[in-house]
């Protein structure tokens, strides 16, 4: 895999190691990852990826505490 261009989530806290990451590839496919596991990546579709964004914003998927 080549290499990706990873960036923190907007809602990461500052300074702190545990956020997710996200990275595209030139293929299109969304790469996620939680900053502290990096060797650990799940890869999706982008309209996957503004599924779950968009059920998590407006609360039809359930939050863990």
């Amino acid at each position: 895999m080549s290499q990706l261009l990873w960036q923190k989530s907007s809602f990461s806290e500052g300074g702190a190691d545990t956020c997710v990451e996200v990275a595209a590839s030139p293929s299109g496919t969304r790469h996620l990852r939680e900053s502290d596991a990096p060797a650990t990546v799940m890869a999706t579709s982008a309209a996957a990826l503004r599924g779950l964004v968009r059920s998590l914003k407006d609360g039809t998927v359930m939050r863990v505490p």
